[in-house]
């Protein structure tokens, strides 16, 4: 039984999900165009699907006894309406997670489960898929980080790396925090925070967003 139509993520009521995200690759025989999403990444959504997109929920890339949950603020509808976690290509978390040296080389989108044969894995504070994360309300930042703490309680992560300030700030009731390693944990779990990569944070570029990706690296992977 498929899941889910062919170009939706599955809701949290459809059945485990079971068939890939689509290719990103150009048919058979025609060379890449540049209008071509870069390789790795899921085709562009067109409009209906976005709208479509709006409150979907996206499946977690998650196993027991990772090494880094990262843990994104909510789907974007790009990436809720391609099953694809940050795939829109602004967004810089895949190239970060690269410069930080987690993964050998740069995935994509499309490749997201292959984080966890290298113990990585993402999830999100607020399920729902909106426009922008602004549109979370301070009660689901709360609940996201009540249910990522029994989250981390199940899987058992060594790291929970959340990946923006004002989220984590709002979501644990910690309005001082800074980025890094917290003194809080969830369960078993220490908790880092990471800059929010989405391509709006003009604070960072990709190189400073992987220098800090790397500090984590550092740490948890020693």
């Amino acid at each position: 039984m498929d899941p889910a139509p062919a170009g939706r993520p599955r809701r949290s009521t459809d059945p485990p999900a079971g068939r890939p995200p689509r290719s990103t690759d150009p048919p058979a025989g025609r060379p890449r165009r540049s209008t071509d999403p870069p390789a790795g990444y899921p085709p562009r959504p067109s409009r209906a699907e976005l709208a479509a997109a709006v409150d979907l929920v996206l499946p977690d890339v998650i196993a027991s006894g990772l090494a880094v949950l990262f843990c994104g603020i909510n789907p974007g509808l790009y990436s809720a309406a391609t099953g694809c976690h940050f795939a829109r290509p602004g967004n810089r978390f895949w190239p970060a997670l690269h410069r930080g040296g987690f993964t050998p080389r740069q995935l994509g989108p499309v490749e997201q489960y292959e984080l966890l044969g290298h113990r990585l894995g993402i999830t999100n504070l607020a399920p729902r898929a909106t426009a922008r994360a602004e549109e979370l309300t301070r009660p689901e930042l709360l609940a996201g980080a009540t249910m990522l703490a029994a989250k981390a309680r199940r899987y058992q992560p060594e790291w929970v790396a959340v990946l923006g300030i004002t989220a984590y700030r709002i979501g644990f009731a910690q309005p001082h925090a800074g980025f890094g390693p917290q003194p809080e944990s969830l369960g078993p779990a220490r908790i880092w925070v990471l800059p929010n990569p989405s391509g709006l944070n003009a604070h960072y570029t990709a190189e400073s967003l992987g220098a800090a990706f790397a500090e984590l690296r550092a740490t948890a992977l020693r």
